[in-house]
């Protein structure tokens, strides 16, 4: 463990910082036609100013830009209501969140019901296609069921993070590894709409600064009441903590089960995926991600 903690305190991963929120403001890359990018604002997700961010990609890096990664956006997504959606390191941008997310976060009482009352006729139309008859017995209240049941299931899409952390962030100085494991957490598959069910692992090294540990399996909570895939779930949930509290690293790993793979296409029962994304320290040194994967284990 104390061998694990020194490559935490290896001061020469924190990189010098200047400009605005601890940014590192774009300097000419060795060739003088390229111009790296300005890394994109972090403050979408609405959490406070804290910490030191670690650089996640090369454009973080305004002295480390190759030709091949001019235009790219590895940088994060802003995200003006506070979803942290999509919230990938991906070419999206705040405008792509989907309309008809905005709308359900800001929805009034009557534009719910009014939207359950859409979502039941659709049931309906879907049991009808099956060839059951959606007016026997069994089946007369499922539309209804069904769509409270959806709704709950998917109630992530209703929760901010800054609302999610409620300013859960104190200070203290502790600099060793935090780790919350076998957090259970069940999904939906956005391709099939069945679930998947696991545990997830969440690691950070502080900067000055902690997150309540239940916040962690909150985080994690939210995100999978979403349409999700597996890979998407495990760095949203590492990228959030990481804009939360701006630590030396995170590490998330997820083990789950889909039955979109168990009861249905290849059929393979106990099949477990694992996703894993490394952040900060966790990717750079090797004796911290070990120590990670050891007490993940134990």
């Amino acid at each position: 463990m104390q061998q694990g903690g020194d490559s935490h305190n290896d001061s020469s991963e924190q990189p010098q910082q200047d400009g605005v929120n601890g940014v590192q403001d774009p300097q000419p890359a060795t060739s003088s036609d390229i111009i790296p990018r300005r890394p994109l604002s972090r403050d979408g997700y609405g959490f406070r100013n804290s910490g030191i961010s670690t650089p996640m990609s090369p454009l973080a890096d305004p002295n480390n830009v190759q030709p091949t990664q001019i235009g790219r956006l590895d940088s994060l997504v802003p995200d003006p209501n506070g979803l942290g959606w999509p919230g990938d390191l991906g070419v999206l941008t705040a405008c792509d969140t989907a309309k008809s997310t905005v709308s359900r976060l800001n929805a009034t009482e009557a534009e719910k019901q009014a939207r359950e009352r859409k979502m039941v006729a659709a049931v309906r139309v879907i049991l009808d296609c099956i060839g059951e008859d959606p007016d026997r017995e069994g089946l007369l209240k499922t539309p209804e069921r069904y769509a409270q049941a959806l709704m709950w299931m998917t109630r992530g899409y209703e929760e901010r993070l800054a609302d999610v952390i409620n300013d859960a962030v104190f200070a203290e100085d502790h600099d060793e590894m935090v780790l919350v494991r076998d957090i259970e957490i069940s999904s939906l598959c956005e391709h099939h709409l069945v679930p998947f069910t696991g545990k997830i692992a969440i690691a950070y090294i502080p900067n000055k600064l902690v997150l309540g540990i239940s916040k962690l399996a909150r985080i994690a909570e939210t995100f999978s009441r979403r349409l999700q895939v597996q890979e998407r779930l495990t760095k949203q949930v590492a990228i959030a903590v990481q804009e939360a509290i701006k630590p030396r690293g995170v590490a998330v790993v997820m083990e789950a089960t889909h039955l979109c793979m168990t009861m249905r296409g290849v059929q393979k029962p106990g099949s477990i995926t694992v996703t894993s994304c490394m952040l900060g320290c966790f990717r750079t040194q090797q004796k911290t991600r070990e120590e990670f994967l050891t007490l993940m284990k134990h």
